[in-house]
């Protein structure tokens, strides 16, 4: 059985392994990942802070040729890259060339890191005063990242830390570690030296060592809602700078008049694309008014579709979930949801059965708060229908959800449209975009319990997040004329 390796000083360190890295579409086990011992997390973070001291004085524009050369080898290597994801996680090869390319995207953006560390200046702000700022790298990152996206989140995270100036220590999820070890081969072939980037395998017991670690500088979450509480709690209290990303219960506002067909095709391709575990996934599509019906109707032919299977089948619209057990959660939800008085319209858990860890598309007909498959982050290819009878009834239902990730409406009223982009207590907003993850321009994050920290990731506030300001105020005596010596030659 192999050991999945880790990633330090530019080289794999085989450890024997522990935990089981699945197949989901066949339910075998792969590999095996390591849990380090705290000796062998401390000789990792001791080398992060040893390549810290040279990192984080490299010129700007040796950073961005090593970026851009990054930024080449990820499309040469794309195809590898999918493979790895697909092999491990189970999406689609189509949804995994997704993933990357808007990792890549993120790469493009911190190439411009000439302009994203231009500090300010002020002249003469008091006589002979003037004053001017810069960024500095905050130190060493500890980037902990989820299974659903193994290549795509890291590149979010890393690819501004490292332009910052910091050394990052990836801590991947243990049921797709295989990508990291590439991205991480691929860095030191761009250029990057040795230790800046390093691939720390394990399990929660080794993301607790760095929550608290006093090597460790930021830390860079994204999660499930109960462990990105855990996260920014135990790393502020061990004094450092944390952003966690949550869970989410997006939804999919339809309002009368909107083009139904439209409404349909961006319901089903968001709620079942990568099999519903997207934190940007829509899990809930609030029907107003009277058309419900008419729009579950289209829903479920198109539903009827949809072909699940191994995600290297290029066939598949999508593949299996992660584990079997996340699989069973997942068809719990659907088996107890009459108990709730939710119809099943569509029902894909008899998939279980088969060898992998497939879900069939899944359609419930009636969830509201107080109900299971309502209040509860599924995180699979379950879609709801919450029947409300107005506009303002939707609003309120998305505002009284705990989570304020992203949402959208469909519409042709633009009034409505802005109204509701006001109205929303969510960070993310599509107008008839069922997934508004923003360009790499801007940053990506929600509110409420979405998010634990102020700092959304990637972006701006990424850049802003993995530096710290200094402001250097400068005052120089004044001469007077008959000491100014401009080192001319003067003629009597």
């Amino acid at each position: 059985m192999t050991s999945i390796p880790h990633f330090v000083n530019g080289e794999r360190v085989s450890l024997e392994g522990e935990s089981p890295v699945y197949n989901p579409a066949t339910g075998e086990v792969s590999a095996t990942v390591p849990v380090p011992d705290a000796r062998f997390v401390d000789q990792v973070v001791t080398s992060a802070r040893e390549a810290l001291i040279t990192w984080r004085e490299s010129s700007l524009s040796a950073r961005t040729n090593i970026l851009f050369t990054f930024r080449q080898l990820l499309v040469d290597h794309a195809d590898e890259l999918a493979q790895l994801i697909t092999n491990e996680h189970g999406k689609t090869l189509a949804d995994a060339h997704g993933e990357l390319a808007r990792g890549l995207e993120n790469v493009e953006y911190a190439c411009g890191l000439t302009e994203h560390l231009k500090g300010g200046f002020s002249s003469q702000v008091a006589d002979g005063v003037d004053v001017h700022s810069l960024r500095e790298p905050v130190g060493v990152v500890a980037a902990i990242t989820p299974f659903n996206f193994p290549a795509m989140v890291p590149l979010w995270m890393s690819a501004n830390a490292l332009a910052s100036g910091n050394t990052v220590i990836l801590k991947p999820s243990e049921r797709d570690p295989s990508v990291s070890l590439r991205l991480g081969e691929l860095l030191i072939e761009a250029g990057l030296p040795k230790g800046v980037f390093s691939v720390l395998q394990g399990n929660a017991s080794t993301v607790n060592q760095l929550l608290v670690h006093p090597g460790i500088d930021a830390i860079s979450f994204v999660g499930s809602t109960p462990v990105a509480r855990h996260v920014y709690e135990t790393g502020t209290a061990h004094n450092k700078r944390v952003q966690a990303l949550g869970g989410a219960k997006n939804h999919m506002v339809v309002l009368p008049g909107a083009d139904l067909d439209i409404a349909a095709d961006a319901a089903v391709n968001a709620g079942f694309g990568a099999a519903g575990e997207r934190c940007m996934a829509i899990s809930v599509v609030v029907a107003v008014g009277d058309i419900a019906d008419g729009l579950i109707s289209k829903i479920t032919d198109r539903i009827d579709k949809l072909k699940v299977g191994p995600g290297s089948d290029p066939a598949s619209d999508f593949g299996p979930v992660i584990t079997k057990e996340h699989r069973d959660r997942i068809v719990s939800y659907v088996k107890t949801a009459p108990d709730d008085g939710i119809e099943v319209v569509r029902d894909g858990t008899m998939l279980a059965n088969s060898p992998g860890f497939f879900v069939g598309p899944c359609l419930l007909d009636g969830v509201r708060p107080g109900t299971k498959s309502y209040d509860d982050e599924i995180f699979g290819p379950v879609l709801g229908i919450a029947r409300v009878a107005n506009y303002d009834d939707a609003v309120a239902l998305i505002n009284a959800n705990p989570y304020g990730n992203g949402t959208a409406i469909f519409t042709r009223d633009g009034n409505a449209a802005r109204r509701f982009s006001k109205e929303v207590s969510v960070g993310m907003i599509g107008i008839n975009v069922p997934i508004p993850v923003p360009v790499s321009t801007y940053s990506f994050g929600g509110w409420k319990n979405s998010l634990f920290g102020h700092a959304h990731i990637y972006g701006p506030e990424g850049i802003t997040f993995y530096t710290r300001a200094k402001v250097i105020t400068t005052r120089w005596p004044q001469p007077s004329e008959s000491q100014i010596d401009l080192g001319f030659p003067t003629t009597r």
